[in-house]
């Protein structure tokens, strides 16, 4: 699908965005394993999160409802069956490696997979901790999905993270939920910790202590009513579009504001960008607010260590405002985006050399100038949600009508955001 983009004058309104993908994993992942009925409201509509219903779903577990709102016929910590066919993750890299955890504590054989984009995303970060823990696990070309997984019986491990992964942490606690004993994560620079606050939520033990993440297993986890706050990472889009668009000023509704994931607030707001958050409240453990943001000029910065971690999701987009500010944007330490849907450092380079601007490739990031000018181009998302709204967003500041080829990607995370791009920007 191609969409047309044209220059945007301002945007002005309020908006309500679809539930964080994170959150919507964990949550139908987790509730699967609780005893009882689990209601969640505000689940989210992208494709990468229903991948995960239809895997509960292949496990034996009941699943009504439709659109956002879902009761998980949780079974218990023993109650997920073996599958009839294979599972079928999609394009979710957050589907197969948490859900894995699981699979490998179980007492049958599965088989989880994908399409051909997430067939090409190495999984050894998870194979390793795994195997362990006395996972038998096999992997195409000894790393890739399809894996083929044996259930065995597990046993707790005391686990130091190579790289900080909220996926990798997610997976490996998910298989101490079936050992006995306490199973220990060490993470490097803290990651996202929507997996301990939802464990806490249903009722598992799980404790930090620094950098250590303690979970003692065979918890009795039960099924709890609960609502899915808006994506903050979707919300980077509009964040951006504000912030870049001259005029502009708009209201996001109800979005997650979790401490761990505030570093892309606190960036913008380093860059001089005027972003306000009028309320807070607490949701299930979870922070959600409304964030105002209104168009700025902005300084630059570097973007590296650590902060490349808290920010890997938002760099596409956050390259397109680095094009925009006025010292430029350095990236660094981003080797990570190499293996992503698309090998995001290529093509975030690609469509901005197309629309004219400078950029120096670096083996692990990039280093853009700022002051530049986009011209209208025709893009290619190369298959990547977060690559064709990106540069949606940077259409809205060029010299003219824009094209983006493969459009249609973006309903991975966020099938509404052309719709919504559109409200805001009427012509």
């Amino acid at each position: 699908m191609d969409q047309r983009i044209s220059p945007a004058s301002a945007l002005h309104g309020s908006i309500t965005l679809p539930g964080d993908k994170s959150i919507s994993h964990r949550y139908a992942m987790i509730a699967a394993i609780a005893e009882g009925d689990t209601r969640i409201s505000n689940y989210s509509t992208g494709a990468d999160c229903h991948s995960t219903l239809r895997c509960v779903e292949g496990l034996g577990i009941e699943i009504d409802g439709q659109g956002t709102e879902f009761i998980i016929h949780g079974r218990g910590l023993d109650g997920l069956r073996a599958p009839m066919s294979d599972l079928d993750a999609g394009n979710s890299g957050s589907t197969i490696r948490m859900l894995s955890g699981m699979l490998a504590a179980q007492s049958f054989r599965s088989r989880i997979g994908g399409d051909e984009s997430l067939s090409r995303r190495p999984m050894q970060r998870i194979l390793k901790p795994l195997r362990e823990m006395g996972a038998r696990i096999e992997a195409r070309h000894g790393k890739f999905p399809p894996l083929e997984i044996e259930g065995a019986r597990l046993h707790p491990i005391h686990y130091r993270l190579e790289v900080p992964s909220a996926q990798v942490k997610t997976c490996v606690l998910f298989a101490g939920l079936f050992t006995e004993g306490a199973t220990s994560v060490i993470e490097p620079v803290r990651s996202r910790d929507h997996t301990e606050i939802a464990l806490s939520e249903f009722g598992a033990e799980i404790t930090r202590q620094g950098a250590i993440i303690t979970l003692q297993g065979r918890p009795k986890l039960r099924g709890r009513d609960l609502a899915v706050p808006a994506d903050l990472s979707s919300a980077a889009f509009f964040l951006a579009a504000a912030l870049l668009v001259p005029g502009s000023r708009l209201s996001i509704r109800g979005v997650g504001l979790n401490p761990t994931r505030s570093a892309l607030l606190d960036f913008l707001r380093g860059m001089g960008a005027r972003i306000q958050i009028p309320e807070l409240e607490s949701r299930h453990g979870e922070l959600a607010g409304e964030i105002l943001v209104e168009h700025s000029e902005l300084n630059g910065g570097v973007i590296a260590n650590g902060l490349t971690a808290a920010l890997i999701d938002e760099l596409p987009v956050l390259a397109v405002l680095g094009a925009a500010s006025e010292q430029g944007l350095t990236i660094k330490d981003a080797l990570e985006l190499r293996i992503k849907e698309s090998d995001r450092i290529h093509t975030v380079i690609e469509n901005l050399r197309r629309m004219g601007a400078a950029v120096e490739e670096l083996p692990d990031g990039m280093i853009i100038p700022g002051r530049q000018k986009f011209r209208a181009a025709t893009f290619d998302s190369f298959g990547d949600h977060r690559i064709a709204m990106a540069f949606a967003i940077a259409a809205l500041r060029a010299d003219g009508r824009s094209i983006i080829h493969g459009a249609e990607a973006a309903s991975i995370s966020f099938p509404e955001f052309w719709d919504t791009l559109a409200r805001l920007t009427p012509e």
